[in-house]
């Protein structure tokens, strides 16, 4: 495993180029797909591309709240102090590497902002206490748990499914949680899941001369500026470094959360989770002064997700305007049987997702598919479904536009992490298939 692993490393570090420059290759390569096997014309094709650019724009800022407040709730000094107790449990690299990825498993499964953030924040403490911990696989194995995030109570397919009136109400009715997300094949994967990835990423442990390491001096956070004395302070600055106003508002943005979980149940949404970040940030930090200062740290790790998101929206939007994705969903169904189908949908859903990393417009576009090929051959409707989440799920682990989070806060390149990401893809597809498959 030491040697496949180390060849795996040696080639994503050779040939896979930064998240940017493979964004624009991805482009390029469904703009001739789109050419080569549908019959959109070039202009058509660059019309598609144009006019899908902006459509992630308010996800994108969803993305960039996810780093910005995690990063700053995780900064705090109560945070850290958690953090730092939990870290503490781990004794030797070994442990600790299975630790953050059951971490990041349990965190990812409740809700998948959540556990993006959490992880690689988990991850950071542990360099700083573990000594001889591989820096790259430490952070591989804190993504390594968003495998699991469309399985868990955060999953768009499974609960888009289980709302009323949802776009395939009339094909498939309402199908409740009971059959997707707790159904006892989808919880067997999971428990699997949960097993196997942890004690894999620990297999994959390289040897001490392989090992990198972070000089634990990197990962301090910058130092707060000494304030002057409350009686040299302008009433300006007195405002700042006011904890009486930090409460007011953080209290304010507490009674909110409650009234909305009286009101909704615990049903976590993306947005929900950046509004408890930001307002238990602004708490934690004490002072107004203080919480911007973080802000201002955390603000520069968002620059990828920036630039590279609005790119994979152009993508989509070739895929799905050009009927690129049906083509490719059509093709595996040809071959599938009512048995076999929910297989084939998770690995056609794992290439969509290869070029459509977004849960909700994926199933926008391979829904009417499977569905109606559920329909034709007698398969279940909510395990098909259910596939699709997990081949949504299956290849971000080597999709980049979902690590940027993780990687920002980490400081890492892509590269750095997805020769064991790649590992982690391999065996988690062959548990997920073979669950599909017969359970």
């Amino acid at each position: 495993m030491k040697g496949i692993t180390r060849f795996s490393n040696s080639l994503m570090e050779k040939y896979l180029p930064d998240p940017f420059l493979f964004v624009i290759i991805l482009t390029l390569v469904i703009f001739a797909m789109g050419l080569g096997l549908t019959d959109s014309s070039p202009v058509q094709m660059v019309a598609f591309w144009g006019e899908g650019f902006w459509a992630l724009l308010a996800f994108s800022m969803q993305m960039v709240l996810v780093l910005v407040t995690g990063y700053v709730l995780a900064s705090s000094p109560i945070f850290k102090k958690g953090l730092g107790k939990l870290a503490s449990l781990a004794k030797s690299p070994g442990s600790a590497i299975i630790l953050v990825t059951l971490v990041s498993l349990a965190a990812s499964w409740i809700n998948w902002g959540f556990g993006l953030v959490i992880g690689a924040l988990f991850a950071k403490e542990l360099a700083k206490r573990v000594e001889h911990v591989d820096y790259r696989l430490l952070i591989a194995s804190a993504y390594s748990g968003f495998i699991i995030w469309h399985a868990g109570f955060s999953g768009s397919i499974p609960l888009s499914i289980a709302t009323a009136g949802h776009p395939f109400v009339d094909k498939i009715g309402v199908i409740p949680t009971s059959a997707t997300i707790f159904a006892s094949y989808n919880l067997i994967i999971v428990a699997a899941l949960v097993i196997i990835v942890p004690l894999l990423n620990r297999i994959m442990m390289p040897t001490k001369e392989d090992t990198i390491t972070v000089d634990p001096k990197l990962l301090v956070d910058p130092i707060i500026e000494v304030l002057p004395a409350k009686s040299d302070m302008t009433p300006a600055e007195r405002l700042e470094n006011s904890w009486i106003l930090s409460m007011v508002i953080g209290i304010l943005g507490i009674a909110f959360i409650i009234y909305y979980f009286v009101q909704n149940g615990f049903a976590l949404t993306l947005d929900l989770v950046n509004f408890m970040f930001l307002f238990l940030g602004i708490i934690f930090h004490g002072t107004p002064r203080n919480y911007l200062i973080a802000i201002q740290e955390a603000v520069k790790g968002a620059g990828g997700i920036i630039v590279q998101f609005p790119f994979y929206a152009g993508i989509m939007g070739m895929m799905t305007a050009s009927g690129l994705a049906g083509v490719m969903s059509e093709a595996f169904v040809n071959v599938s049987t009512a048995e076999t189908l929910p297989l084939f949908a998770f690995l056609s859903a794992g290439l969509v997702n290869f070029f459509v990393p977004s849960g909700g417009g994926q199933w926008a576009v391979q829904a009417p598919i499977m569905l109606e090929a559920a329909e034709m051959l007698g398969s279940d409707p909510a395990k098909v479904a259910m596939a699709v989440a997990w081949g949504d799920a299956w290849t971000n682990m080597i999709q980049p536009f979902w690590a940027l989070p993780a990687l920002a806060i980490a400081g890492l390149k892509a590269k750095d992490i997805m020769g064991f990401c790649v590992i982690v893809l391999i065996v988690s597809g062959v548990v997920i298939g073979l669950g599909l498959l017969f359970l």
